[in-house]
């Protein structure tokens, strides 16, 4: 067995991966300005070069988009060129239906890795999730944001680098506008306590590293919204 020489990471490296994490987490959202260089600079405590280097990379990936005079976005998934997903679903009258058929095969797989692969930070970041959901369904907000961060991530406990970039896709697809519509099905219904519960469930058995169990427990979640969302539908 050869081993190879342990290369210390680049200071920019690391503000990439924080950035890159916080976007693919949920915590910085489409069309949002993220802080400036400067700012950056300070709240990271490195030089604003190894930050612009980080920018400079995240933005040739399509993560961020740098505006003349006016700062540094969050890509808006409404760019389709820069959303493979968004572009094969292009006029192909997807629904509702056919979207959570498609997440039931990728979520559940990622709750059986994620229950084997979890860090205590990722299992911290689903149960604050949980918690911002909680409260604003107490406040009768729906917040669709919440959702979208713990499914989120599930999906970077995985630490398949395909997998979460196939689930950051798949819910810049949904901002566009399915998610909403989703999200309006489900408005003024108790259902979305019963979805907490749920999620509850999920982030317990993935603390407990119970991957078979985590999966059957997605598969609940996510076909007991399917069954809602045809029901409403039929219903409308």
């Amino acid at each position: 067995m050869k081993l190879s020489p342990i290369k210390p990471k680049r200071i920019s490296d690391q503000v990439f991966d924080q950035l890159r994490e916080f976007i693919l987490r949920g915590k910085l959202n489409p069309g949002e300005r993220i802080m400036s260089e400067r700012e950056l600079a300070v709240a990271f405590d490195v030089s604003r070069t190894s930050v612009r280097d980080a920018i400079n990379r995240l933005t040739t990936m399509g993560f961020l988009e740098q505006r003349q005079g006016r700062g540094t976005f969050v890509c808006l998934p409404a760019f389709e060129e820069k959303n493979a997903l968004a572009a094969v679903m292009k006029g192909k009258n997807v629904s509702i239906e056919d979207l959570l058929e498609v997440r039931i095969g990728l979520e559940c797989n990622a709750t059986y890795l994620a229950a084997e692969r979890a860090s205590e930070k990722d299992i911290y970041l689903m149960e604050q999730s949980i918690k911002t959901l909680e409260k604003s369904t107490e406040d009768g907000i729906m917040n669709a944001e919440a959702d979208v961060s713990f499914h989120m991530a599930i999906a970077y406990a995985t630490r398949n680098a395909l997998h979460i970039q196939i689930m950051r896709d798949l819910y810049d697809y949904l901002w566009i506008g399915i998610k909403e519509n989703q999200y309006h099905l489900l408005e003024g219904s108790n259902e979305m306590k019963e979805i907490i519960k749920q999620h509850v469930q999920i982030a317990d058995l993935i603390k407990k590293r119970d991957p078979e169990h985590a999966f059957r427990a997605m598969f609940s979640h996510l076909s007991f919204v399917l069954d809602f969302v045809k029901g409403k539908k039929g219903t409308a």
